[in-house]
């Protein structure tokens, strides 16, 4: 009886903890994750105009070429159209290419959620930073399918 309680409390912690960034890509759950978790955090900087969170949750070398207001002039068309990314919750995503590393280490992540009547397409680029993945590039787009 003690060995499943134990086994439930490692894979509750494992769960709950960020995963180290390394070389290898991570498996779907977690890609998941880092997906939705950015894309949210995103979606809440358009929708409140508060890029902070976004910017300190963003990799070092990506926070020191943009700062919140930069964040904020870069995405400003989404933030003018009112363009809410809320419904990716509910939703897989689909990869449009297999994940990978590149050549500058970096986790390359390219793909969709199937939302209607417009699809929320993304493509991020995560890289190690403070023993996490964290974004170096975001690219969103909405559009037809």
């Amino acid at each position: 009886m003690r060995l499943p309680f134990l086994a439930a409390i490692i894979g509750a912690f494992f769960l709950s903890t960020p995963a180290l960034a390394q070389n290898t890509v991570p498996n779907d759950l977690l890609q998941e994750k880092l997906i939705k978790t950015y894309l949210l955090t995103f979606n809440d900087a358009n929708l409140t105009g508060n890029y902070s969170v976004l910017h300190a949750r963003l990799a070092k070398p990506f926070r020191d070429q943009f700062n919140p207001e930069k964040l904020k002039q870069a995405f400003k068309g989404f933030a003018d159209q009112k363009v809410d990314l809320g419904i990716i919750v509910a939703k897989q995503p689909v990869a449009t290419t297999p994940s990978s590393i590149d050549k500058r280490g970096a986790l390359v992540v390219r793909g969709y959620f199937d939302t209607a009547p417009s699809r929320v397409i993304y493509e991020l680029d995560f890289v190690p930073s403070e023993e996490e993945w964290k974004p170096i590039m975001i690219h969103v787009n909405v559009k037809k399918p």
